[in-house]
């Protein structure tokens, strides 16, 4: 029985009983300031034009009905018509109840009634190991999909693996000029070409598989030394993603869209449907169609696809796989491709469908100090590299611990600190705090009382109050990280969840209170516990038992 959905029925009758329809803009959630109750509604004001009368009059009109609500404890009316409803006590009380029942269960949701949805993240180049940015984008992938399976819809998770193109090419141009640096044939350095040390060590892997490959031709030799680099940094981003909790169903391959003949497929579609034409020997995408400055050479006159067509066409099999929905999780630098993105999937169907993520740049820091990062440089900071030293969870928290297009400071240092200042350890810190309680609980033979209304009646104090209006939002949480596409509004729930929780700590006695009180507030706090562990879980982040 949530606040929000139970007031949101009582409204939408209200308005129906009075002849209007109910605005699509209309809004209910807690208030910023807590002397306005506990739930504020702008349906009034957003009603005034439909209604042809005064916001004011009919937030009284609304009022005066809703006030007959069993659970509604008062209704008042503030500044030009907002509605602001306190709920009753054994409303609030209740919600215990319902988060002890359905356990694990308690914030599943139905809202996407078996949407179909694509998420696609990471999806970095297999040129070489994952760093922190690429950490970012995964974090926030692999939490969206949990978020949105449990929201009710179904979902798959997908890496794109960009295994053509300029950049393989110049993968196994480097991985052969170490490869003949170490065979001590002073080769001519590359114009363009990758420098990590992970490149000397393909080589020598290359040689060790290969050892007569300078005896062929030197296309033969790149060719070779492009496929064993790409597979061998393709397994090494595999175990990367393993060891950061992070799924993907499916891992699918650029390069099969030309060898399976999908780029042709989509090729045809936009000639019948006259967005696609012939041009001085080369193909075009009529995008001005769509409010872009020029249209766009999808095939070029030598033959060779553009990185656009690859990418249509990509998009193409997806629809065509069934998706209502697709989700890319894309770097910003990548922001003013949208619109050309979103105008290739209205050109082949599917206007609107595609929605696009931005994750912004992470500036990781050691004790306050940058750390320059340049993939191409060999400058970087592995994923794997910042997982080993603090950890998959404290990585995944921070990455989640704002919206992914907010540039993020990661300061290693403080990610590693045992302390309140760090948001990590604070989370994890009230669920640990509640076992550890539990454990004294059970030394002194006290129990957690069953959710009977007698016991949850004695949990009647402001700071009960306040941790059972929290647990009633938890739901709503994940529903608004669903819908809004955003996993970092549970962690802001988590965060305020937790600092709820620890002032409840300071303020409330637990084993020292009388038997039965005792046992309802412990009934309370395993409420919390598991509804920490839930949005930790949701996140991809552990929720521990000690710490």
């Amino acid at each position: 029985m949530r606040a929000k959905l139970h007031l949101e029925e009582i409204l939408r009758q209200i308005v129906a009983e009075c002849g209007w329809e109910w605005p699509e803009k209309a809004v209910i959630e807690p208030p910023k300031d807590k002397q306005f109750g506990d739930m504020s509604a702008n349906v009034a004001m957003m009603l005034a034009k439909q209604a042809k009368k005064a916001p004011r009059q009919i937030a009284e009109d609304i009022a005066e009905k809703a006030r007959q609500d069993r659970h509604v404890e008062s209704v008042d009316i503030a500044g030009p018509g907002f509605l602001n409803f306190t709920m009753g006590r054994d409303f609030w009380q209740e919600t215990a109840r319902i988060v002890a029942e359905q356990g694990a269960d308690y914030g599943t949701l139905t809202v996407g009634k078996g949407t179909r949805v694509q998420v696609e993240y990471v999806s970095a180049n297999p040129t070489g190991p994952l760093h922190i940015g690429h950490g970012r984008g995964a974090a926030l992938g692999d939490s969206l999909v949990r978020i949105l399976e449990k929201a009710g819809y179904e979902v798959e998770a997908e890496y794109y693996v960009n295994d053509a193109g300029r950049q393989m090419l110049i993968l196994g141009q480097s991985i052969l000029y170490r490869l003949r640096q170490i065979k001590d044939l002073n080769p001519a350095e590359p114009e363009d070409y990758y420098k990590g040390d992970y490149i000397r060590d393909i080589a020598a892997q290359v040689l060790e598989l290969h050892p007569g490959i300078l005896d062929g031709s030197e296309e033969d030799a790149a060719e070779i030394c492009k496929n064993i680099g790409m597979n061998a940094i393709l397994d090494g981003i595999r175990e990367d993603l393993a060891a950061f909790g992070v799924r993907h169903d499916v891992w699918f391959s650029e390069k099969s869209l030309v060898t399976d003949g999908m780029v042709d497929e989509t090729f045809s579609d936009l000639r019948k449907s006259g967005l696609g034409f012939d041009d001085d020997g080369a193909f075009w995408f009529k995008s001005t169609d769509f409010g872009d400055d020029k249209d766009r050479v999808l095939r070029k006159s030598n033959g060779d696809t553009t990185y656009f067509a690859s990418d249509i066409a990509y998009h193409d099999n997806k629809f065509k796989r069934g998706f209502d929905v697709v989700i890319d999780i894309w770097g910003a630098d990548h922001h003013g491709y949208i619109p050309r993105m979103q105008a290739a999937c209205e050109a082949i169907g599917n206007k609107g469908k595609l929605h696009v993520i931005l994750v912004n740049l992470v500036n990781l820091l050691r004790d306050g100090t940058p750390i320059a990062m340049s993939t191409r440089a060999g400058q970087f900071e592995t994923l794997k590299d910042v997982v080993d030293e603090v950890g998959a969870d404290a990585a995944r928290f921070m990455f989640l611990s704002r919206k992914s297009d907010s540039g993020l400071d990661f300061d290693l240092e403080l990610v590693k600190q045992k302390t309140m200042d760090n948001p990590v350890y604070y989370v994890q810190y009230a669920h640990a705090r509640i076992c550890s309680l539990m454990r004294k609980a059970q030394e002194q033979q006290a129990k957690k009382a069953d959710p009977t209304p007698e016991a949850l009646a004695l949990l009647n104090t402001k700071h009960d109050f306040e941790l059972l209006q929290l647990l009633d939002r938890y739901p709503d949480a994940v529903e608004a990280a669903a819908r809004g596409e955003s996993p970092h509004i549970i962690s802001i729930y988590l965060r305020e969840l937790a600092s709820t929780l620890h002032r409840y700590y300071t303020n409330c006695h637990v084993l020292s209170a009388e038997a039965e009180l005792c046992a309802a507030r412990l009934l309370l706090l395993d409420c919390v516990a598991g509804v920490v562990a839930n949005g930790l879980g949701l996140l991809g982040v552990g929720a521990p038992e000690r710490m």
